[in-house]
């Protein structure tokens, strides 16, 4: 316990540390380079000091635990950012529909789940511009981050991304809930673990479907306020990037 608990609190400092440094040195240097120091990287998590925290759902699969995700987040007035591969959007429409009535965010997740690390650089743009061109037509949305499939990237990835004008986003919170453990270890790991400005990572499971409400209820209880991710980049302001 108190060694989870100090990780917890060294991931925070340094985070938080991370995050002035890049505005100190953007405001020392020039107003024109303030993005400079933070540009290029991935995402993971706010910078926004505050008690706001983003939950992620990455989704390939699960269409079937949907529905009951979006009814309990709608319940606890929660907005999350749904990241979607693109062949999944392809036979799911209604539910993308669906997605982005509610107010969440959906984000690019590729179009084939593919290893990026795997793919050359026209091969990437591909994956990205066939998933943004699906998702707009579907919901009439365009996606604005990109959570590369395995969490895998390098630079190529990351080029490739900003060149298609995208934040690659990361997470700083696993709940591993793609293994399908109980509901209670993953309510356990949100409530041990959670810091404010967390990305939280999820997938449409059974058990997570049954650790929602408690999940949502705790951070509620706590102070918390749900945002989607860009929501939370723009709450961050410059320095959140």
């Amino acid at each position: 316990m108190r060694k989870v608990l100090h990780s917890g609190s060294l991931l925070t400092v340094f985070f938080f540390l991370l995050c002035l440094g890049t505005v100190l040195i953007g405001k020392l240097i020039a107003p024109e380079l303030e993005m400079v120091v933070a540009e290029n990287q991935p995402l993971y998590q706010g910078c926004t000091g505050q008690k706001i925290v983003a939950l992620t759902f990455n989704v390939d699969w699960g269409e079937e635990f949907l529905p009951e995700i979006l009814k309990t987040l709608q319940e606890k007035n929660a907005l999350a950012t749904f990241m979607i591969t693109g062949k999944w959007a392809q036979k799911n429409p209604a539910l993308v529909r669906q997605i982005a009535q509610a107010g969440h965010e959906i984000g690019n997740h590729s179009y084939h789940h593919p290893h990026p690390n795997n793919l050359g650089r026209s091969e990437l743009e591909e994956e990205l511009n066939r998933t943004r061109r699906v998702i707009e037509e579907i919901s009439g949305k365009t996606p604005q981050v990109f959570a590369p499939p395995y969490g895998e990237f390098n630079q190529r990835v990351l080029n490739v991304a900003e060149d298609l004008g995208y934040t690659v986003i990361m997470w700083t919170l696993d709940t591993v809930d793609w293994k399908r453990p109980a509901a209670s270890v993953i309510v356990d790991r949100v409530t041990r673990g959670i810091q404010p400005d967390y990305i939280i990572l999820m997938h449409p499971t059974a058990p997570t479907l049954q650790a929602l409400p408690e999940i949502l209820g705790y951070l509620q209880q706590e102070g918390y306020t749900l945002m989607t991710v860009s929501g939370m980049i723009q709450e961050g302001g410059k320095s959140n990037r």
